[in-house]
């Protein structure tokens, strides 16, 4: 298989890739598990592209039971280096408004429910992840939005709710007061599982509506939110034609071995199996 040049993990109404020329679905084998869906894979432009919709093709995994493991770790064994992430988020400001794509750059992450690290055996790796995105790849992203004049804010820190429930009106409120900007239920553990397998990673959050604090919430229907789920899904579409136009982005070799230069435990001590599931994240154990 060729080497991937970019890989898109598509969220809520991305299921696939339109004009993506000679595409397969393929099926890729985890460590940990079974990933959300095959990988499609193909061409777009001169460049090589993989697809995984995070939700399944039919949309029938919840946030909570998404294998994020599986997911991040066939990318990584299929060579892809750089991954953008998009999906639907509600907003938690007023300028932030339906229809607007805005480019992350922090995470607080507020779920429980998940497992977090490929690192949970005899093997202790501490990551930083003071900087969770690529800067490259991100100034890449912004670069393209402003090219198509998609409305877009170039900076936001995206609070990962548990979900499959909205947030109360306390706890809304209470996101605003820490300076969140937009809320989701799915970039995390999946910006810390990217940042584990040294793939550089950058997230689009699609605002489809805002959460529960605005005034005129308890006013927009259902029908209102997937309208603007398909305006933005098509926008998105846009976005990744565009992107898979300009020079691929050269991950940093630091990034690729942040968790090899991250490990505590003596190597001597990893036992042989868990140096065996691990061989696709840290070839080096």
């Amino acid at each position: 298989m060729e080497k991937i040049d970019i890989a898109f993990i598509g969220g809520s109404g991305l299921y696939k890739i339109p004009n993506l020329k000679n595409s397969k679905w393929i099926d890729v084998k985890s460590n940990f598990g079974t990933p959300s869906s095959k990988i499609c894979i193909g061409k777009l432009t001169d460049k090589n592209v993989a697809f995984l919709p995070r939700h399944g093709i039919d949309h029938n995994i919840p946030p909570s039971t998404i294998n994020y493991r599986a997911n991040i770790e066939v990318l990584k064994i299929i060579g892809a280096e750089n991954v953008i992430s998009l999906s639907a988020v509600g907003s938690l400001r007023d300028d932030y408004k339906p229809g607007d794509f805005v480019v992350v750059d922090q995470f607080i992450d507020k779920t429980y429910a998940r497992v977090k690290t490929f690192f949970d055996d005899d093997c202790v790796v501490h990551v930083p992840m003071s900087s969770p995105i690529c800067k490259k790849l991100k100034e890449k992203v912004e670069f393209v939005l402003k090219k198509l004049k998609i409305n877009s804010h170039f900076s936001g820190t995206y609070i990962c709710i548990e979900g499959p429930q909205f947030s109360t009106l306390a706890e809304s409120n209470l996101y605003r007061s820490w300076g969140c900007d937009v809320i989701g239920m799915t970039n995390m553990p999946e910006a810390k599982l990217a940042k584990e397998a040294g793939i550089c990673y950058s997230a689009i959050s699609m605002v489809t509506d805002f959460d529960c604090w605005h005034p005129m919430h308890d006013s927009v229907t259902v029908d209102q939110i997937i309208n603007t789920l398909e305006k933005n899904s098509q926008t998105a579409f846009n976005f990744i034609s565009e992107f898979c136009k300009q020079e691929v982005v050269i991950c940093e070799e630091e990034t690729k071995n942040l968790s090899s230069n991250s490990v505590i435990t003596k190597t001597s001590k990893i036992k042989k199996n868990t140096k065996k599931k691990l061989k696709n994240i840290i070839s080096n154990l």
